[in-house]
């Protein structure tokens, strides 16, 4: 989807929905009506995030504003780093086969197991005592 000169597109990762908006900029990174670094305070998710930017050597040219709910740190910077890469891809097709190649197109496909009957979680089974 595009509005007035800004794309959109969603990310997601485990519990953690994150929509993505980005427009031309001067390269700054809003997460949550907050700074990038307020919110994620470890340098690591940082990295995670600005991965595809850098990558296509966005970084500095565009603006990259998120809402993100859901999951914890890891899942929130991960669905932020699909969301940015969806939208590069619609900004530029050609820079898909880029990020592909580096896997920040593929959504990651693992999410928490069910509870089953008669278990105390997805596989723990309930305590026996021998005697």
């Amino acid at each position: 989807m595009q509005t007035d000169d800004s794309y959109y597109a969603t990310g997601k990762r485990k519990e953690a929905v994150a929509k993505v908006w980005m427009k031309a900029g001067k390269g700054e990174i809003i997460i949550n009506e907050r700074k990038f670094e307020d919110y994620f305070p470890r340098e690591g998710y940082r990295r995670v995030i600005r991965q595809p930017l850098q990558l296509v050597d966005f970084i500095g040219r565009f603006d990259v504003k998120a809402q993100v709910k859901g999951g914890g740190l890891t899942g929130q910077a991960e669905a932020v780093r699909l969301g940015i890469s969806r939208v590069i891809s619609k900004i530029n097709p050609e820079l898909r086969k880029t990020l592909k190649k580096a896997g920040l197109i593929t959504r990651d496909p693992r999410m928490k197991e069910r509870k089953k009957p008669g278990l105390r979680g997805a596989r723990a089974k309930p305590q026996t005592s021998k005697r």
